[in-house]
């Protein structure tokens, strides 16, 4: 859906970040369709990595659950933003300026732990559970690219 109302603000926040304008595009198509409101929970996310701070009494239900989900644009993982340093209450990540900057953060972030390697840096933004994950990205990535864009594939 590349007249997405959102397109200008990804493209914008994206480069604010120093990121292909077009991979944060094909993100947000390949995870959410565009749709800002998309949520999914994950149980095995919860059950391995938030059900531990629960029980420890680390977090409160509502927002151990609420890590378990990812939200918005960009579906940054709750647990993921918090260790981003995102404060706000989680369903927040459904605006689209907010789940776009978080989601670039984590991006952002991908990339310097994996030193610049775009292909493993997508594969962890997505937690490795699905190995034709970057493929995708980068194939949705192509229809986004303006005339003049920096090889996204780098």
């Amino acid at each position: 859906m590349s007249d997405s109302p959102f397109l200008s603000l990804a493209r914008f926040t994206a480069e604010k970040h120093n990121l292909f304008a077009a991979v944060v595009c094909g993100i947000c198509e390949r995870e959410s369709s565009w749709n800002n409101y998309a949520i999914r929970y994950e149980p095995g996310f919860f059950s391995h990595y938030i059900a531990p701070l629960y029980t420890a009494n680390k977090v409160g239900v509502t927002e151990a659950y609420a890590r378990s989900f990812s939200w918005g644009l960009m579906q940054v993982m709750g647990q993921t933003a918090r260790e981003m340093g995102y404060d706000g209450d989680l369903p927040g990540l459904c605006h689209p300026e907010t789940g776009i900057e978080v989601g670039c953060r984590v991006l952002a972030h991908k990339l310097a732990v994996n030193e610049g390697n775009l292909q493993a840096a997508l594969q962890a933004y997505n937690g490795g559970g699905n190995p034709d994950y970057a493929a995708e990205v980068m194939a949705l990535a192509e229809k986004y690219r303006l005339p003049g864009d920096a090889n996204a594939a780098t």
